[in-house]
């Protein structure tokens, strides 16, 4: 194939990927190399969604993101990016990461906005490398809390660390939420609720729940038990969860990484005491951002099929889906059926 066959299509939205100077720091550089040589695939994940944030900027605001994803997946994400986009892809790589972004930041501030005065506490399981109480004014009036395992929290204060001794990169650790609480704690162990507690989480005070491609790591009992102890809230205080989901199709895909499913995540949760659910699709109108134009896309299609079909009647492929669920309960709820 000739070069001008290669030649990607003029366009400001994917300019050249220019690696942050902060990324080759020897400090920086350390701390990615054991990301890439100790770390499981869950840990890493939360890389590659940094580095999601990062290469979709031109919707994410996330300054941090480049330097939270690294070099490796920032370049293993950018290249697949350029091949989609010479191959004229119908999904470009990325775009589930850019959807449920969006898609929880824009959910978060809504239910920020409906608790009076904006006042709440919000906790992030299996925070990763979210950056959100750098990112969002939304978070002014909140008590932030990342909860993850101890190595994870350890790198990213080193990465945080970094970029605090940088000059250019100092602006964007402006704290945005009112507060920030790191929490180590293994939320498949039984005591990450009791670690949180003592690290300042007042279970009466309004809580939105953030639990952003954590769940489907989970084992099922695991994640039943995490979804229960947040569903018990309820029973206190104006409690709203903010969840993705994989159907039984999405798991397959790497059945050694993914365990928890839910095809029916809006049947279970009612069952488990929230009061409210909603669910959204990759392509609805509350999951689109402007990204899901063609009609023939993978995400549009599974959405005019019956929720119920785990293989696509024109080809036999699994119908992998990927769920998005708002769900809310309060004391004295009424549980709509």
């Amino acid at each position: 194939m000739s070069d001008q066959e290669n030649a990607l299509p003029t366009d400001p939205t994917w300019p050249e990927l220019k690696l942050p100077e902060l990324l080759f720091t020897d400090t920086v550089r350390e701390v990615h190399a054991t990301i890439e040589n100790e770390w499981d695939p869950l840990l890493r994940s939360a890389c590659q969604t940094a580095a999601g944030r990062a290469l979709w900027k031109h919707l994410i605001h996330d300054p941090l993101a480049d330097l939270l994803a690294g070099e490796t997946y920032l370049t293993s994400l950018y290249e697949k990016i350029k091949k989609d986009r010479i191959n004229n892809a119908r999904e470009v790589s990325g775009v589930i990461l850019a959807v449920r972004t969006l898609w929880f930041d824009s959910k978060l501030e809504a239910a920020l906005n409906s608790f009076t005065r904006r006042e709440a506490q919000v906790v992030i399981l299996g925070a990763g490398m979210d950056a959100r109480a750098y990112r969002l004014s939304c978070l002014k009036d909140s008590d932030v809390f990342e909860v993850d395992f101890p190595k994870v929290l350890q790198v990213k204060t080193t990465l945080l660390q970094a970029a605090m001794e940088t000059t250019n990169e100092h602006q964007h650790l402006t704290l945005k939420s009112k507060s920030l609480t790191r929490v180590a704690a293994d939320i498949r162990d039984s005591d990450w609720l009791e670690k949180l507690q003592i690290s300042g989480f007042v279970p009466e005070k309004n809580t939105i729940w953030v639990l952003e491609g954590i769940l489907y790591y989970l084992s099922q009992p695991q994640a039943m038990q995490v979804l229960k102890t947040i569903a018990e809230k309820c029973a206190l205080t104006s409690t709203v969860l903010l969840a993705d989901f994989m159907n039984k199709s999405s798991i397959t895909l790497s059945s050694s990484i993914f365990h928890f499913y839910s095809d029916w995540p809006d049947h279970l949760l009612p069952s488990l005491g929230f009061s409210h659910v909603k669910l959204s699709q990759i392509g609805d109108p509350d999951a689109h951002f402007g990204l899901m134009h063609d009609p023939l896309n993978l995400f549009n299609r599974l959405r005019s099929l019956p929720r119920s079909l785990q293989n696509h009647p024109d080809d036999g492929t699994p119908c992998c889906r990927l769920y998005l669920v708002q769900a809310s309960g309060s004391p004295n709820q009424t549980i709509l059926p």
